[in-house]
C-alpha cells in the first residue's frame, strides 16, 4: 500500500511539473507570417505563401530587450537533405518592443524568389537565435 501512495505521490508531482512547463512555453518569442502590416494589424497571416515580399511577425509576451537584429532565410536545399543560408537582413528595433513586425525597407526586401521550403531565424546582434518558424512558398 506505502508503494501504491508514494507512486500516486509521484505521479501527480510528474503532472504537475508536466503542466507548469506547459504554461510557460507561450512566454518565448513567436514567430509568424503575413503578408503585410498595415494600420489595421497583420493581413494574411499563414505559413504558405506565393513568390513575392512577406513581413515577419515576432510576438512575446515580455520586452525583447534588442536593438540591431537580423532575419535570416535559410533554404532548403533537396540535393542535399539540409537548409543552407539563402539571405540575411539587418533591422533596427527599440530595446522594449515586444511585437514587431519586419518588412521591406530600402535596405531589406524580405522577397522570396524561389519556391521551397524555408527556415526563417530572429538573430540578435552575435548572431544567436531569440526565435525561428518554417514557411512553405509556392508558385
Amino acid at each position: 500500500m506505502k508503494k501504491f501512495h508514494l507512486f500516486l505521490l509521484l505521479s501527480f508531482l510528474f503532472a504537475f511539473v508536466a503542466m507548469n512547463t506547459a504554461a510557460f512555453a507561450q512566454e518565448e518569442p513567436v514567430m509568424y507570417f503575413c503578408e503585410k502590416y498595415g494600420k489595421n494589424g497583420e493581413v494574411g497571416v499563414s505559413d504558405r505563401f506565393t513568390t513575392g515580399y512577406l513581413t515577419v511577425m515576432v510576438k512575446c509576451e515580455y520586452a525583447l530587450n534588442l536593438e540591431d537584429v537580423s532575419i535570416q532565410f535559410d533554404q532548403y536545399n533537396e540535393r542535399k537533405g539540409k537548409f543552407e543560408y539563402y539571405k540575411k537582413f539587418d533591422y533596427s528595433i527599440d530595446r522594449d518592443m515586444n511585437y514587431v513586425y519586419f518588412s521591406k525597407n530600402e535596405d531589406s526586401d524580405m522577397k522570396f524568389e524561389e519556391p521551397g521550403f524555408y527556415r526563417v531565424f530572429l538573430l540578435d546582434d552575435d548572431d544567436e537565435t531569440v526565435t525561428s518558424a518554417l514557411i512553405e512558398i509556392i508558385r
